[in-house]
């Protein structure tokens, strides 16, 4: 057999279509997780020419995982890699030269170390703000040993959802035709998303951070798929318009067991409601376009120059 087929991978699971991700069950795993992908996302942030609304920053879902793309360097590039099939953090570069680090149970801390050592092995010398964004009561990266959980399976599982969300968000994106995001997975909340706007400017948060002040510099109307974190117990699709137009918290959404959280100011969709149904991504699709319609419809959208009917 080739050596390059014989790498280890995931132990065999059954395939369900839909399987299992309850928050409890990989918390800790999640948490950790969540800090090795800042750490990656703060060095594509450094590295990388400012794009709006911090398009520059977000990964994207691949056959094995979660993928910065190329990320500029001197002359050429490099880009890291999450593998949930094989669990190893991969970083490429442009001149033929790949390192990779295994996923598994150690320290944020430790972590850090091995991928800056790693990368000034490979040329690439950088330095990143170490404070984790988005999160309440940060631990610097180089001093987090409090996180240091890796379960192999749930990544593995968490990553299979991710990929099955993402294809569904694309088919979303795909019925219009104004400006609208790719499909990101933004490290900061851990979530993907994709964002759909109006094409007129927001009026300026008077108080926001420099987050949010690019992040809604425009009206938009936003969906994704989130892990769940603080009293979210458990992962769920959302969506929610920026600036909220009057009326839409109390619109008519359907499904029906989707609600409005005012503690989120989002729609929700409970994930373990969707994987439960006959047909979850239909499920999905009806809640992502109510949830826009009542968007667009309450906030004056030009609807009719933004969409494009979806085929039978």
């Amino acid at each position: 057999m080739r050596p390059d087929i014989a790498r280890r991978t995931s132990p065999p699971e059954p395939r369900e279509a839909w399987p299992p991700l309850p928050l409890e069950a990989w918390k800790e795993t999640r948490d950790t997780l969540h800090m090795w992908t800042q750490i990656i996302g703060k060095i594509r942030l450094k590295l990388t020419p400012r794009v709006n609304h911090w398009w520059e920053v977000p990964f994207y879902l691949t056959s094995r995982g979660l993928t910065t793309s190329p990320i500029p360097y001197g002359d050429g590039a490099f880009d890291a890699t999450f593998d949930f099939i094989d669990h190893a953090l991969i970083l490429q570069t442009s001149e033929g030269r790949t390192e990779r680090l295994a996923l598994r149970p150690q320290s944020v801390a430790d972590f850090y170390r091995d991928v800056m050592g790693t990368l000034r092995g490979l040329g690439i010398d950088v330095r990143i703000w170490t404070v984790p964004s988005e999160v309440a009561e940060p631990i610097r990266f180089e001093e987090d040993r409090q996180h240091a959980s890796y379960d192999a399976a749930s990544a593995h599982r968490f990553w299979r959802v991710l990929l099955r969300v993402d294809l569904i968000l694309k088919e979303f994106r795909a019925r219009f035709t104004g400006k609208a995001s790719p499909v990101h997975f933004f490290w900061g909340g851990f979530d993907l998303a994709t964002t759909r706007f109006s094409g007129r400017r927001a009026p300026i948060r008077e108080g926001a951070d420099v987050i949010t002040r690019e992040g809604y510099s425009h009206e938009v109307s936003s969906c994704g798929f989130w892990a769940g974190s603080g009293s979210l117990t458990g992962p769920a699709f959302f969506s929610y318009a920026a600036p909220e137009p009057p009326g839409f918290k109390d619109a008519p959404i359907r499904p029906a067991q989707a609600l409005y959280s005012a503690e989120f100011n989002n729609f929700l969709l409970m994930y373990e409601g969707v994987r439960s149904a006959a047909d979850p991504r239909a499920l999905v699709l009806e809640f992502l376009e109510s949830t826009y319609e009542a968007a667009a419809t309450l906030g004056r959208w030009d609807r009719e120059n933004l969409e494009r009917t979806p085929p039978p």
